[in-house]
């Protein structure tokens, strides 16, 4: 619990290197965690050479800590290891859904927290990264995935070399409804959000970025309607691609 209590992203890692057996141990593990109808319905793909790594940055925009981890793990939705069980036991497989995909990506990340937690336990360090749904086919071609199989989620994973401040979370209250879902009046928007407003890093980062609102640096600069939008259409073609459409 107390890992948990103070969990923080790590970008920078020491050169140190994470031992197979550390890293076999944590994703065996890591396995135990929830999973739909007990098929496991996902794939690791692990990358530890360097040429490999500077492959994958530009689909995670150059983010340095890509190429600076000693791993970098790629967590797949994967129904075709599933798919190609069943067509190998005189069974028929429907999984070239998008439900499917959903199931799918569900396991996934269900596996990847509980690897993360894991591995936090041990004292290494890691940076989930959510630019894995905004290029995928990047990431597909690089990995050479097959169909259904999709990237959902990317660590970068090492010994941490840096003791960065925690991120703000909200208070409690604010993501929790009884019973029912109870809609945010402007009275609680204001309650649940001007403590996260007022802290001096978040006044500094509405000033570097000319906004007069902490929420119009997120919807004007960093996730855009347009950027959504444009990469909304990147996922589509992917999930395609990949079969679960």
């Amino acid at each position: 619990m107390e890992s948990l209590r103070n969990r923080k992203s790590i970008r920078k890692y020491a050169d140190r290197p994470v031992s197979d057996a550390l890293l076999n141990n944590l994703l065996a593990l890591a396995e135990r965690t929830q999973t739909m109808g007990n098929l496991q319905l996902y794939s690791v793909v692990i990358t530890r050479d360097q040429q490999k790594k500077e492959a994958l940055a530009p689909a995670h925009f150059n983010q340095p800590m890509v190429t600076g981890a000693p791993v970098v793990l790629t967590f797949c939705a994967d129904f075709r290891r599933t798919s190609l069980w069943a067509e190998n036991r005189k069974a028929t497989p429907g999984y070239n859904n998008f439900l499917s995909f959903i199931n799918a990506m569900s396991d996934t990340l269900l596996y990847c927290q509980t690897f993360c937690n894991l591995a936090e336990e041990e004292g290494l360090g890691y940076c989930y990264l959510g630019t894995t749904v905004y290029m995928p086919e990047m990431i597909i071609d690089t990995l050479q995935l097959p169909q259904l199989v999709m990237p959902v989620a990317t660590i970068t994973l090492g010994w941490p070399y840096e003791n960065p401040p925690q991120s703000e979370r909200l208070p409690l209250k604010a993501i929790i409804h009884q019973e029912t879902y109870n809609d945010y009046t402007p009275e609680r928007i204001d309650e649940f959000y001007t403590d996260k407003e007022s802290l001096p890093v978040n006044q500094q980062f509405v000033e570097i970025n000319n906004k007069e609102t902490l929420a119009q640096v997120f919807t004007d600069i960093r996730y855009t309607k347009k950027d959504n939008e444009a990469m909304s259409e990147g996922m589509m073609r992917a999930l395609k691609r990949q079969g679960f459409i």
